[in-house]
């Protein structure tokens, strides 16, 4: 019979090796202060963006992590919209997306308030409006019970399963989640960095709720990172990251909940990924600073409205090629007006027909021509 660490006599006496997680942690902390350090140096207008890819990335990669693929535009329109920014040309967000989007937004923007019971209940609610999951109805904004049998974690064929992981009994939550509530409200010494590690482990063991409890946990996991830097500004996703990991991230997790209290390996993951992150966040600054660049240069040219459209999706990293019945349908116009306007601006250099052609013909934005495209290290001067 398997043993989780949440019946071991010291559940929740979580320990490590701090001399081993001492130099990692140093060079989070040197990377935290030196990112926030260069995004003072840009505008609001810059910071204001490059906060909305950020979150934007972050909801769609936190939900891609458990298998959910969100329409990543309705994302950008909801984070926008609630951070008070130009939300103009994009789709009205779906009530899934907008309650994914008010978690994340409240755990990040109000990171110094409180967590409570009633608050987790709301974000658990957000994140299922209409009490489904999928084709299964679940107890939205409420703790899970065991009417249905123990909580478990599997994956495999019908008749083949493989448990990877069985929650506590459902008479332990409340009891459970006073502690560890009790244990996030408080300063208890340690660095945050690494409180955001264990409050993820700590409250996806508990998993106190039907489904969700992964989104929920990094959702805390980046309220705790936004008191260690005493920001609500996002310039990094920990979940992008992560969702590169993903096979990793469970494995790593499945590990820590059947081995012992000493997480000392599960914290030495979490600060790799946390610095690859952070070095990262150098791509999401570089396309904000290409963008802004690219406008200025062209501040004074003639764009109709369905080119500034689809230009703005290519500084936001388009996905996948772009070709003229992708134009028209974007647009919502004829493909011999999406050719049109794809020829108007082949012509004036501003997008180049990839190499290939007949009817998959693609095109791509010029960056040679507009030599405006910059390059943005976290770590040095823009």
């Amino acid at each position: 019979m398997t043993v989780y660490i949440y019946d071991l006599p010291d559940w929740p006496d979580f320990h490590w090796g701090s001399d081993i997680l001492a130099p990692k942690l140093a060079l989070v902390r040197y990377k935290q202060g030196e990112l926030i350090g260069r995004m003072k140096c840009l505008g609001f207008d810059l910071r204001d963006e490059a906060i909305l890819q950020t979150l934007t990335l972050d909801v769609v990669k936190s939900s891609e992590i458990e298998g959910e693929d969100l329409n990543a535009e309705q994302v950008r329109s909801s984070v926008a919209r609630h951070l008070g920014m130009d939300a103009g040309g994009l789709p009205h967000p779906s009530r899934t997306v907008e309650g994914i989007v008010n978690m994340m937004l409240d755990a990040t923007q109000k990171y110094d308030q409180s967590l409570t019971r009633e608050r987790l209940f709301s974000w658990h609610a957000s994140l299922f409006p209409a009490g489904r999951s999928g084709m299964h109805a679940i107890k939205a904004g409420a703790w899970r019970d065991d009417t249905s049998g123990p909580m478990e974690v599997i994956s495999g064929p019908i008749g083949r399963e493989r448990v990877h992981f069985q929650g506590p009994p459902a008479a332990r939550i409340e009891a459970e989640m006073e502690k560890f509530m009790e244990w996030f409200n408080r300063d208890d010494g340690n660095d945050l960095v690494l409180r955001s590690s264990i409050a993820h482990l700590w409250f996806v063991t508990i998993h106190p709720f039907e489904d969700g409890n992964g989104r929920i946990g990094r959702a805390l996991m980046d309220m705790l990172l936004a008191r260690s830097e005493k920001s609500a500004r996002r310039f990094y996703s920990m979940s992008a990251q992560i969702r590169s990991r993903r096979p990793e991230y469970y494995a790593g997790l499945e590990a820590a909940q059947k081995g012992t209290l000493n997480i000392t390996a599960q914290l030495d993951w979490f600060l790799d990924t946390l610095n690859t992150a952070l070095d990262n966040a150098g791509t999401t600054l570089s396309r904000v600073l290409t963008k802004a660049g690219f406008w200025e240069k062209y501040a004074q040219a003639q764009f109709n409205p369905r080119q500034r459209l689809v230009l703005n999706k290519l500084l936001d990293n388009f996905e996948g090629k772009l070709t003229a019945t992708k134009w028209a349908k974007l647009t919502k116009r004829s493909p011999d007006t999406a050719l049109r306007d794809i020829t108007d601006l082949v012509n004036r250099g501003i997008l180049l027909k990839d190499p290939g052609g007949g009817r998959s013909t693609s095109y791509s934005l010029n960056f040679e021509h507009q030599s405006e495209k910059r390059e943005f290290d976290p770590l040095t001067r823009a």
